[in-house]
Parts: structure tokens; C-alpha cells; sequence
């Protein structure tokens, strides 16, 4: 069983034990990295009750309890980066999704209804970018551009 650091050692807090004063201590002690736990770990030890020291099993799930949770951070850093390398990619993706939509323009598509009748061909007229995917206008329609079948040429005036 282990004393607590302010148990009679004349620390009171997390600071003393460190050298920092309570401002900078309450400052860094979301960021507590190995270094502070090693320095945790030995005060504990240097200040324990001598006719009743810790346990060295305890010492070593404390150990592997600060391991843990560092490498939990890792892992949620790496998720963070992750995420933000998802949403550049989905970017892009629109991105690409619109410049794909603007070269149709001017070309014969033949796309799927959304009424759900025969599929409609005609010229591309214009792209319109909002929501997921882009919407192209043939004839008096708007289509999706996942609902396009067949790109070609449009036919030259004669």
C-alpha cells in the first residue's frame, strides 16, 4: 500500500512534486507524458511509508496503465490525421465530380430517367453543382451524373 504524496511528505500537490508552481502545474497537467509519470513514480517511492512500502506489482500496473493510455493517444492522433486525409480525399472527389460534369457539356448523353420512364439522350446544356453529385440538364430534364449510360459527341450542324 502506498502513502499519497501529501500525505505527511509536505507536498501538497502535483506542482511541488515537479518544481512548477500550481499555475503551470494545473497548465501541463492535461499533458502528462512519460517523463511526469517517471517523476510521479519515483516521489512515490522516495516518499512511501518505510514499515509499509508499496507493492512492485502495483508500480508495474501503474506502468502498464500509463502505457496504455499512451498509446491510446497515439492511436486517436492517428485517427485525427486519418480523418483529415479523408475529407481532403472527398474534396478532390467533388472536384473531380464537377470538372467531369462541366466537360459534358455540349456532348450527347443518354442517362436514366428520374421519373423512371425511358432512358432520355439528348445534348448537355449545362452542370448544376449542389449536394452530393452534379446534375446535368438535357432537353427540359435534370439528370444525375451517376445516372449517365453513354457519352458521345454531339452531332455537327450539317
Amino acid at each position: 500500500m502506498t502513502t499519497p504524496i501529501g500525505g505527511g511528505t509536505g507536498y501538497t500537490n502535483i506542482g511541488d512534486v515537479l518544481g512548477k508552481s500550481n499555475q503551470e502545474a494545473a497548465k501541463s497537467s492535461n499533458k502528462l507524458d512519460q517523463d511526469t509519470f517517471l517523476k510521479l513514480l519515483v516521489a512515490q517511492m522516495k516518499y512511501q511509508d518505510p514499515s509499509n512500502p508499496a507493492d512492485a506489482t502495483q508500480f508495474l500496473t501503474q506502468t502498464a496503465q500509463f502505457t496504455q493510455v499512451e498509446k491510446l493517444g497515439a492511436i486517436a492522433d492517428s485517427v485525427s490525421k486519418l480523418s483529415s486525409i479523408a475529407t481532403g480525399q472527398e474534396s478532390m472527389l467533388q472536384s473531380q465530380l464537377m470538372l467531369g460534369a462541366s466537360n459534358l457539356i455540349g456532348k450527347t448523353v443518354t442517362a436514366k430517367d428520374p421519373a423512371g420512364g425511358a432512358d432520355i439522350t439528348g445534348v448537355v446544356t449545362s452542370a448544376t453543382f449542389g449536394g452530393s453529385t452534379p446534375t446535368l440538364r438535357i432537353g427540359d430534364k435534370d439528370v444525375a451524373l451517376s445516372d449517365v449510360k453513354d457519352v458521345r459527341q454531339a452531332a455537327k450542324p450539317s
